[in-house]
């Protein structure tokens, strides 16, 4: 067994509730209950009305799993999947640097539906998820080699779930190896015009790492070599990388350092709709059809991912909208408040917005490039016609990990997408319920408190 497949199915079968501590337990909290909002806003979503339709009477099989919302139990990596696409459909999930962490709960919410697990041992499995998707997206460095998050989403819903079915250190090391070998997906997923796949390709990860660990739960053995062997990771990809020390060995947990998204939109143009609203406060309406230019300035990665691709001065889809600096500076100049049908086949289609998004220029600062990724920021200068300047900037918005968003914040934002779906009685109980959630002996009927009726 190579040394990181070790370390990881050693973290995954040890971490127990009591590793956690106080601090660490409400927030991992506060991030299901935002996760939970962002997938019930996306409930009927069109990617897991195909998952849904896929399922139909499948047997559960040995390792069930029940979908949010609807009452269906499926094979645990299905119901996981279906779970998975709505959490990411509207890009409105948390994010660290390199991915989405919380893109590989959709089976740990499946199982927790199923059959009966306390909320220690719940939130035990979700660290370890977030704990080992954040370490090997820091250290693989996979993004900036050119290939997709998903990687990382495999193999940390793999851990948190052979975490929650009890799994042995080698169990875990197989789950591990055959999901490691299995799924090293493209970054073409992410670039030019972009297609609902964008948001659907770590749900895909996440299943087939959920599938690999029942695998291994009835006996698969896997390659225990798949980073450090012959034509492993290491060699093929990314070259010899360690990742920091696991809680479990003394390390500390990074779960404080994941970013939650105030705005349904991709994460570096969280600033952008801030320095939008703000400019609203300095020029008129009809002082916006007097913009003579916009410029604004980013790092490298911003402009890389959301501003360099000619796709994004004429979105065509959803994905590509919400992934376009230019769109989005515009929409919330234009309408203010960016909400998930800001992105809506009108709205990104509207010819009248396309002049506006002709006269923007993205730039890479080396002054805000030196202060990433500690800090978040843009600045925008807007030109009118009559030669007046305008200037602002938005330094680490509500959400980042130095400007975290309040427990109440994210309830606001639990509300903001479920109270159309369950009502706004319904969705206060169940924010106060997940907020008590070390307290619950049994997450089922949390799970069941969701469903719509």
């Amino acid at each position: 067994m190579d040394r990181l497949t070790q370390q990881i199915a050693t973290f995954a079968t040890e971490l127990t509730f009591d590793h956690l501590g106080k601090e660490i337990a409400n927030l991992g909290a506060q991030h299901l209950i935002d996760t939970l909002g962002c997938a019930i806003g996306a409930h009927d979503c069109q990617s897991a009305e195909i998952g849904r339709r896929l399922a139909l009477n499948q047997s559960p099989g040995v390792f069930p799993g029940r979908t949010l919302f609807k009452n269906s139990t499926l094979p645990l990596e299905m119901a996981g999947f279906i779970n998975a696409c709505m959490i990411r459909n509207f890009d409105f999930n948390d994010r660290y640097p390199g991915g989405h962490p919380s893109d590989g709960l959709g089976a740990h919410l499946a199982l927790a539906g199923a059959m009966p697990i306390n909320g220690k041992d719940f939130l035990a499995a979700v660290l370890v998820t977030y704990e080992v998707f954040i370490r090997l997206s820091e250290f693989s460095q996979m993004r900036h080699l050119g290939w997709d998050q998903g990687f990382a989403v495999g193999l940390s819903a793999a851990a948190g779930v052979c975490n929650l079915l009890g799994l042995s250190v080698e169990q875990a090391a197989n789950a591990i190896g055959m999901t490691a070998t299995s799924t090293v997906p493209l970054r073409v997923t992410r670039s030019g015009e972009l297609t609902p796949w964008k948001n659907v390709a770590t749900a895909f990860a996440a299943r087939n790492g959920v599938f690999a660990t029942t695998l291994a739960a009835e006996g698969m053995v896997g390659p225990k070599n798949s980073f450090e062997g012959r034509c492993g990771l290491f060699e093929n990809i990314t070259g010899p990388f360690e990742i920091s020390s696991f809680p479990t060995e003394g390390g500390e947990f990074d779960l404080p350092k994941v970013l939650i998204k105030y705005w349904p939109l991709e994460t570096n143009g969280q600033s952008v709709v801030w320095a939008a609203l703000d400019l609203r406060k300095k020029i008129t309406p009809k002082e916006i059809s007097k913009i003579e230019s916009v410029e604004i300035f980013c790092d490298e990665f911003t402009k890389h991912e959301i501003g360099s691709e000619q796709e994004k001065w004429d979105p065509k889809t959803r994905e590509t909208a919400d992934h376009s600096l230019p769109y989005i500076f515009c929409r919330a100049l234009l309408d203010g408040p960016i909400t998930v049908s800001s992105f809506d086949e009108a709205l990104v289609q509207d010819p009248s917005i396309r002049p506006l998004l002709s006269k923007i220029v993205v730039t890479v600062d080396p002054e805000i490039e030196r202060r990433m990724p500690e800090t978040m920021m843009v600045r925008v200068l807007v030109t009118l016609a009559n030669g007046i300047i305008h200037e602002v900037e938005n330094i680490n918005p509500p959400g980042h990990p130095a400007n975290p968003m309040t427990g109440e914040d994210i309830a606001q934002k639990f509300r903001a997408q479920s109270v159309s779906v369950i009502g706004e009685e319904q969705s206060s109980i169940v924010v106060r319920a997940w907020d008590q959630l070390a307290d619950v002996p049994d997450m089922q009927p949390l799970i069941q408190m969701i469903d719509i009726r």
